[in-house]
């Protein structure tokens, strides 16, 4: 799966993912479950042919807003402007609160990629803004951009230093975690290096609960360890399987129930519903995600 969403990052140069919201949806105020969201990485074929029928589609089965899959080389929202991809959204009866960015260490064809945070980042966040953004993710590192336990403290200052310039922007930076994070070095955790080395007002968690769980560890547990520091999460199933794999939310084995229940604590403002992969349609599988959603969450 890894390899996959690596390989869509860097395809997806001229259909890059953006966000509108509007102001008075996202007050302090919002109820942080108002919103049942779908990350588009879900639907990223569809949205590559048909992005506007398939936040169409997307709104129709009841989603209420939607997650940027990236916004990597042609520094566009899906090939279109921001205002352009701002319209769209608006007709769909959607908001997109939150889209997913590169950091931008490995080039492509021997040139940097722009629209990442190490390169074009003050683009990136003025387009950002200008659509209605307000929460920009660092959505995963290739494993050269990895590392040891140094590289991971480097990373910490970048990420501090792309979490100032968006909050000038009114934005707020995040981290969206897989496995790998968790997997010791030097007897620590780069997930909890990346808490420590980061100022807690520049750069919050956007906690994918799946990943999480398939590495061992509790999200109520880091919640109750770093409240308030997980403003977004990612709402994914795991089978019961040898596999551990992907699957609808509600058909696998992780408690829903209870993590929402901690939401106060998390500090959530929007969740968003990811299936890297499915055994059919994804359409199908988003459906009966939102059907348990609705039915047993919010």
């Amino acid at each position: 799966m890894l390899t996959s969403r690596r390989a869509f990052l860097k395809s997806a140069s001229l259909l890059s993912a953006g966000a509108v919201v509007a102001p008075s949806l996202l007050t302090a105020a919002a109820a942080p479950k108002s919103y049942i969201g779908l990350q588009l990485y879900t639907v990223r074929d569809a949205m590559q042919k048909d992005p506007v029928g398939t936040l169409a589609r997307i709104a129709k089965l009841g989603y209420t807003s939607v997650e940027g899959a990236t916004y990597t080389g042609s520094q566009k929202f899906y090939g279109m402007e921001p205002a352009a991809f701002a319209k769209q959204l608006k007709q769909a009866g959607l908001i997109m609160p939150s889209s997913h960015y590169r950091l931008g260490e490995e080039q492509e064809k021997g040139q940097p990629v722009q629209g990442t945070m190490l390169h074009g980042w003050d683009k990136a966040v003025d387009d950002a803004a200008q659509a209605g953004v307000k929460y920009m993710v660092c959505a995963y590192l290739s494993e050269a951009e990895r590392g040891n336990l140094d590289h991971y403290k480097l990373l910490a200052d970048r990420l501090n230093k792309a979490g100032e310039r968006c909050k000038k922007a009114g934005i707020q930076l995040c981290y969206h975690n897989h496995d790998f994070e968790f997997m010791a070095l030097e007897g620590q955790l780069p997930f909890d290096v990346l808490l420590s080395a980061t100022d807690k007002d520049l750069l919050k968690m956007e906690l994918d609960l799946y990943w999480a769980t398939k590495a061992g560890q509790d999200p109520v547990a880091l919640f109750k360890k770093h409240p308030g520091r997980f403003p977004l999460w990612h709402v994914k199933d795991m089978d019961n399987t040898p596999k551990h794999d992907f699957t609808e939310v509600g058909s696998g084995v992780i408690d829903f129930k209870r993590i929402f229940a901690q939401a106060g604590t998390a500090g959530m403002k929007y969740f968003f519903v990811e299936q890297d992969q499915t055994p059919g349609s994804p359409f199908d599988s988003i459906q009966k995600s939102i059907a348990h959603i609705k039915r047993t969450l919010v």
